[in-house]
């Protein structure tokens, strides 16, 4: 079962209220954010994002709390026309729909073609949405994860079979540093946080990318 706890002004001053997430988990704090409610219904209301044979909605995530999940879920198993698969189908909010889409079609296929002279055919998710704390770790703030905001690639398959991961391509043969490294850069033109093998050592197999707010504005970017 949940336990939620209410701390105190005192003890919180203008953060707002404290959630600790499932004991049957790790726990995470979190706090009322009204501009993601906001955002998404100005997704949805759009019409940008209407379902394809490769985008369904979800009726719900599921969680630990009424922090995490959203109002309108996708289940994303493919982009750019069906063209690239992703496996498994990744589960995320609106917002991130449009803009994993222009960064497979803009920056992804063109660097496979350029690097590879092959298609790209799928993407490995190692994860979406999932109600925790950042990292996994204890205590800490709920994840981007945790708001259908974010999604993990661990691998980019191309139409020939061959398989560039994260995890060995990133230092590896010239070429797959190359492309790596490219489709990186791309992904900081349309998300506020990436993080690859240059962040830490949570990221070394793997690019999280997610659309939080950062800095006064919200817009900054954080690209490691």
């Amino acid at each position: 079962m949940c336990v939620s706890r209410l701390l105190t002004s005192a003890l919180v001053g203008l953060a707002g209220l404290l959630l600790w997430g499932c004991s049957t988990g790790p726990t995470y704090t979190a706090q009322p954010e009204p501009w993601r409610a906001q955002e998404e219904r100005t997704c949805l209301v759009s019409g940008h994002v209407r379902e394809q044979p490769w985008l369904h909605t979800r009726s719900t995530l599921g969680g630990n709390s009424s922090y995490c999940g959203a109002m309108q879920p996708f289940e994303m198993a493919g982009a750019a026309d069906g063209r690239v698969h992703m496996r498994p189908a990744a589960l995320l909010r609106c917002n991130m729909i449009p803009s994993v889409e222009r960064w497979i079609r803009q920056y992804v296929e063109p660097e496979a073609r350029r690097h590879y002279g092959v298609p790209l055919a799928e993407l490995k998710v190692a994860a979406s949405y999932a109600c925790r704390p950042r990292n996994n770790q204890w205590g800490g703030k709920l994840s981007e994860h945790g708001h259908a905001n974010a999604l993990d690639i661990s691998a980019f398959i191309l139409a020939d079979g061959r398989t560039i991961t994260v995890k060995q391509g990133w230092w590896g043969e010239p070429r797959d540093r190359s492309f790596l490294r490219a489709v990186h850069a791309g992904a900081c033109r349309e998300f506020t946080t990436i993080l690859g093998p240059l962040a830490d050592a949570f990221h070394r197999d793997h690019f999280h990318l997610d659309l939080a707010r950062h800095g006064r504005s919200g817009r900054e970017v954080v690209c490691w």
